[in-house]
């Protein structure tokens, strides 16, 4: 009978002991001003899910499906999974971002640069999947079906913007400017389509772009 108290109270103890660890690992790691631009980095990146829900974007492609992958950019699962093509163009995101913050900002720790950019391109995947922005696609560039980027798509992109920071950061502007142009003129050549031309369609219809473009 003791040795059965014995072990109950032990296991009682041990998991006392767990939760008690479990329950105040959250506060430490709020305690710790090192955390904070990374807790915010996560707190923005699920408000921006929920923005983008509200929008009435769906959480994943309508097919049922969850790809990892797609290749083809005119496919109706384009910016409907984690990544596409155009996931590259935030991937550029990442690297201009970085360029800008890291200029305008230089006395800031790199987490708090990190999270700065992280918020722009948050606020582009909401402002992009307005209808505003959508009716824009849809008139202007050859995403003729274009109907928004899924809530999981947006999430890629924003973890392609991170790779992108990642990278300009341990490249150096000089080297991250000609990756920058190399995957450019990848895009351009592939897919017919760029950051660059993406804006500019975006900002001005030219129609003999638009003819090009759809192939």
């Amino acid at each position: 009978m003791l040795l059965a108290s014995a072990r109950i109270d032990c296991n009682c103890q041990v998991r006392h002991l767990t939760y008690g660890i479990m329950g105040s690992f959250p506060m430490k790691a709020l305690h710790d001003k090192k955390n904070w631009p990374w807790i915010a980095a996560v707190a923005v990146v699920v408000l921006m899910a929920i923005v983008l829900r509200l929008q009435g974007r769906a959480w994943f492609c309508d097919c049922g499906q969850l790809r990892f992958w797609i290749d083809d950019p005119r496919s109706n699962h384009t910016s409907q999974h984690f990544l596409d093509p155009y996931s590259a163009t935030h991937f550029l995101h990442g690297l201009i971002f970085y360029w800008i913050v890291s200029g305008l900002f230089s006395r800031w720790n790199w987490p708090w640069q990190c999270l700065l950019a992280l918020s722009l391109e948050a606020g582009w995947e909401i402002f992009e999947n307005t209808q505003f922005v959508i009716n824009r696609y849809r008139s202007t560039t050859a995403s003729l079906g274009y109907e928004g980027d899924s809530v999981l798509n947006s999430l890629g992109d924003v973890v392609a913007c991170w790779a992108g920071l990642l990278a300009a950061r341990a490249l150096g502007w000089r080297r991250s400017l000609v990756l920058l142009l190399a995957i450019e003129l990848t895009l351009l050549v592939t897919i017919r389509d760029s950051l660059l031309l993406n804006i500019w369609m975006l900002c001005w219809d030219v129609e003999w772009l638009k003819t090009w473009q759809a192939g």
